[in-house]
Formats: structure tokens, C-alpha cells, sequence
């Protein structure tokens, strides 16, 4: 009598479905058809490809850019309030005015401000408004693209918010709205390729148009228009292409938008400053 492959110890009298190699009850598994070893079974669920998303990203992953996101916001206003010994008055530390977006100083060559800005918040209010945005809009946007893929539509859209204050703005901005602008768009990109009701997404972007637009508030309308743009530019990148060409166009998209950005702020540079 034959013995199982993983037990020569054991005689059996039933076969792998599979690799028809003997195996004993304790090596076989129920599969759709028969029965199969325990390898077999193994190497089935390593060579079986995985369900994804219009963007390419695995379906069931675990939610990790956006909470780590929210914990970097805190923990930087954390430090400026401690540096400024307030948290009403944390914009008063030093390291706000170091990483602050003011558009003169970045013509002078201060580069880094276009990204360390997008971390800063004046006053808890502001801090907490805008954890709450992009807890709210980036739980699902970092499902449907993945956790690379959502983190550098989340850069790219705060980098196009901070270009449109130094090409169009003279004052300062800080703030991570233009970030999630840009997840807006790449929101409303989703929505129109899902063939979802677009109304209440509409709605949220218009009504904060609205409000940026308004006066009321000290609130960058560069920073959203330039986030709003740059965050559709990427979603529509991203969702759009077919399958089998969808990490080539994904990766083209990206450059080009950087591109893009790059090449307005070093051709029209800040058009409210003047150079003495």
C-alpha cells in the first residue's frame, strides 16, 4: 500500500486531486474539486492572483497613510506650541516661522517651505478641522488607491496647493487644505469612473469654494484651487488607465504633474513679489 509523501509512516489509500501524489487525511484539504495536499493548497493561494481596485490596489488592506498622517499634523503642533509655550499662539515658535509657506522666501531659495508648510496649523481649531477633513474624505480614497499610491496623490496635492500661493499669492499660508483639496478632487475623479451619485460630493467642494472665496474666513483660496486641480490631475492618472498599462500611466502622471508644477513656479515665480 502507497504512503503519504509527508508521513512515510502512514499508509493511505487517497490521492491529491491535484498532484495525484498519496497523502493521509491529516495532509488533505477540501477543495472545490476533491481533495487536495496541504502544499498543493499552498502554492494555489501563492500563485492566485489577488482582487484589486480601479486603481491597482489590493482589496482589504488596512488603513495606515492616513492615520500616520494625522499623528505627523498633531505631533508637529505639538512641538510649535511647545516651542512657543501656547496653543493658541503656537504659529509664534520658531519652527513655524522655519517651515511656514512665505512665497519671498521661497524665491530667495527657500525650496522646503512648499512641503513643511503643508504640516503646520494655527491654533487647534485649524488643526482639528482639517484632521477631521482628511480622516473623513481619506479613509475611503486610501482603500480605492492604496497606501503608496494614496500617499503621493496626498504630497502631489500639497505640493500644487502650495505652488498656486507662491505663484499667485505675497502673503504666507500654512495648513494641510491644500492636501485635501486635492483629495477632493481625486474624490470627485472617483466618483465620476465609480458611475456614482455625484451630488453630495459636489455639493461639500462647492460650499467650500464658497467659503474660501468668501472673505470670511483668513483662508488661502490659492492653496485650494491649486490642491482642487492638482488632486483631480492625479486621480484622473490613476483610475483612468487600462490594466495591463496602468503602472506606467500612474507613474507618467505623477512626473508630468511635478513637471507641471515645477516648471510654473521656476517660469512665472511669485508673481505678487518684487524683487528689489
Amino acid at each position: 500500500m502507497e504512503t503519504c509523501v509527508r508521513h512515510p509512516d502512514r499508509p493511505t489509500g487517497v490521492r491529491c486531486a491535484r498532484c495525484e501524489r498519496p497523502a493521509c487525511p491529516e495532509c488533505l484539504r477540501e477543495a472545490p474539486v476533491g481533495y487536495q495536499c496541504v502544499d498543493c493548497v499552498q502554492e494555489g493561494q501563492r500563485t492566485q492572483r489577488r482582487p484589486v481596485t480601479i486603481a491597482g490596489a489590493e482589496l482589504g488592506s488596512r488603513l495606515v497613510v492616513v492615520p500616520v498622517i494625522v499623528v505627523i499634523n498633531i505631533a508637529v503642533f505639538a512641538f510649535n506650541a511647545y516651542q512657543a509655550q501656547s496653543i493658541s499662539h503656537n504659529e509664534l515658535s520658531q519652527s513655524f516661522v522655519d517651515w511656514v509657506l512665505a512665497p519671498v522666501l521661497v524665491q530667495n531659495g527657500e525650496w522646503w517651505r512648499l512641503v513643511t508648510s503643508g504640516f503646520l496649523h494655527i491654533g487647534f481649531t485649524h488643526l482639528a478641522l482639517n484632521m477631521v477633513s482628511l480622516w473623513i474624505i481619506g479613509r475611503e480614497l486610501e482603500l480605492v488607491f492604496g497606501r503608496l499610491r494614496f500617499l503621493t496623490l496626498y504630497l502631489v496635492s500639497l505640493l500644487g496647493g502650495s505652488a498656486a500661493v507662491y505663484i499667485l499669492s505675497a502673503s504666507g499660508a500654512a495648513g494641510a487644505s491644500g492636501a485635501i483639496y486635492g483629495l477632493m478632487g481625486a474624490l470627485l475623479v472617483t466618483v465620476i469612473r465609480l458611475k456614482l451619485p455625484l451630488g453630495q460630493v459636489i455639493a461639500v467642494i462647492v460650499l467650500n469654494l464658497a467659503l474660501s472665496f468668501s472673505g470670511l474666513l483668513a483662508i488661502s483660496w490659492e492653496a485650494h484651487i491649486g490642491g482642487l486641480v492638482t488632486g483631480a490631475a492625479v486621480g484622473v492618472g490613476f483610475l483612468y488607465p487600462p490594466a495591463r498599462i496602468r503602472n506606467q500611466v500612474q507613474t507618467a502622471t505623477v512626473i508630468g504633474v511635478l513637471v507641471v508644477l515645477v516648471g510654473l513656479m521656476a517660469g512665472l515665480g511669485s508673481l505678487q513679489v518684487v524683487d528689489l
